[in-house]
């Protein structure tokens, strides 16, 4: 273990890092930088990658990885922030699991801890690159190009890194992760709303795609119908108000938690609470689920693409494609297997002629929701036990209960596993549900929307009130 942390520590000093700001930047100049880095992302989210052809950039039905990981297909963000993510994922269950043992209230360890993310997020980045250009997912590619788009996907991943650590090293503000995902969020929905770009919905018939100048265009045509529902979940009046909806409800559940008095024994009459949210894991659980779900779907691509002609016997249990064409795999939304229970179904006429694919889906993203969200919370330091350490840490106590570990985890087990279970089965529904009915940005993308906007809320209030009382903003950030 001595070893590999000296190895760790030695290759930490090679590796490209942004410095920390010699001064705390003012607010206005973090805007700026966070601006910076955003439109660098925009830049490479529309910058078509360099030796590829236009079928081979065409998207393909992992919709929701892409929406979780920021990826543009076909672009320098064709792998967006999933190495980071993937990179951070792994150590911090690692970590979590004691399998690594790091204290992260050390300064050495936490530098430790960085060095090995930001090394292992580069070894993700060529391991995906490969794996996306030799898989087939770029299409036919010959030798050169095949080292050309390799190039490009790992200076692009790498400036995507640097971006990340600048935002997270006090030049910016909140994280490039999550600024990155808001940004690809609200594209889609941007373009969803606003896109003016005509698509074929029939024979001979054609009609724009965004929901407004598409009702726009249908209501002067007199086709009044086509405004209010559309068929395959396009952009339409049902669809636009689902969005909304499902917006507010996730704005109200993120309200709901349950607050706990506590009062400091360090300094006398301070008083405050600590609460714990009915989402208690937040949105982790189903962002693992569709990880889990895209990576199976990966593999039956890839798989569909090597053994089309001669496919092992347990393949079709596996998935189904609607064409053994093996180039077209990558294009192409399974019509059976497992793989076609896991996503969630593509057109509200699918939702109708196939309701058990409906539900195996619910209850995949759902049941797994559940299992992923009390996974974290053991591993992810999140269980009443360590909650408990915590509060004793921070000196305070909840009045009423014995200043002792084993007193504070059990009142804390009265609501931290039921509200696991909860939050998990209510962020796997609401984002089943959001996707059945087609609601912009997809259902991940609107719960990860919404969480991210809150956290920038709350980072923005605490900014401003720290320049006229530190000590206020210091209780704004522990509430």
């Amino acid at each position: 273990m001595a070893s590999l942390r000296d190895f760790i520590k030695s290759v930490g000093t090679v590796l490209p890092e942004i410095p920390k700001p010699e001064r705390k930047p003012t607010l206005n100049e973090r805007f700026i930088w966070t601006g910076i880095a955003l439109i660098a992302y925009l830049v490479m989210a529309t910058t078509p990658l360099y030796g590829i052809t236009g079928t081979a950039a065409q998207s393909n039905p992992s919709t929701f990885l892409r929406v979780v990981f920021a990826s543009a297909q076909g672009t320098l963000m064709q792998l967006g922030i999933g190495p980071i993510v993937t990179a951070g994922l792994i150590l911090q269950l690692l970590v979590g699991s004691d399998i690594i043992k790091l204290d992260m209230s050390d300064t050495s360890d936490r530098a430790i801890f960085g060095s090995a993310t930001k090394l292992l997020t580069i070894i993700v980045i060529v391991g995906e690159s490969m794996a996306y250009i030799y898989g087939g997912a770029l299409g036919a590619l010959t030798a050169d190009q095949s080292i050309v788009i390799f190039i490009q996907l790992v200076i692009a991943s790498l400036l995507v890194l640097l971006l990340d650590e600048m935002i997270q090293k006090g030049w910016g503000i909140g994280s490039g992760v999550s600024l990155f995902i808001l940004a690809g969020v609200a594209q889609q929905v941007m373009w969803y709303t606003f896109s003016p770009i005509p698509f074929q919905v029939a024979t001979g018939v054609t009609q724009i795609f965004g929901f407004i100048p598409g009702a726009i265009s249908q209501f002067f045509a007199g086709d009044i119908g086509s405004i209010l529902i559309r068929a395959n979940f396009y952009p339409s009046v049902m669809t636009f108000s689902l969005t909304v909806v499902m917006i507010l409800v996730l704005i109200y559940i993120e309200g709901i938690r349950v607050e706990l008095p506590i009062t400091s024994i360090k300094y006398r009459g301070f008083q405050g609470v600590y609460p714990i949210k009915l989402l208690y894991v937040s949105n982790i659980p189903v962002i693992l689920v569709s990880a889990l779900g895209a990576n199976v779907t990966f593999f039956a691509e890839l798989l569909e693409r090597y053994s089309a002609s001669n496919p092992p016997w347990w393949y079709h249990y596996l998935a189904v494609f609607p064409t053994s064409n093996s180039t077209s795999a990558f294009n192409a939304s399974p019509v059976g297997g497992l793989v076609y229970y896991l996503t969630a179904p593509t057109s509200f006429g699918e939702t109708i002629a196939d309701p058990i694919h409906t539900v195996i889906f619910l209850l995949f993203l759902v049941g797994m929701s559940v299992v992923f969200a009390r996974l974290w919370v053991e591993i992810g330091g999140l269980n009443s036990r360590a909650v408990a350490k915590n509060l004793m840490d921070a000196d305070v106590q909840v009045p009423g209960f014995r200043r002792s570990g084993v007193s504070i985890e059990q009142m804390l087990n009265r609501y931290i596993p039921t509200l696991t279970i909860i939050g998990g089965i209510l962020i796997g529904l609401i984002a089943g549900v959001a996707d059945i009915v087609g609601v912009f940005g997809t259902g991940i993308g609107m719960l990860l929307m919404v969480d991210i906007i809150l956290q920038y809320y709350q980072m923005l209030l605490k900014e401003q009130v720290e320049e006229v009382s530190p000590a206020l903003a210091g209780l704004i950030g522990a509430g």
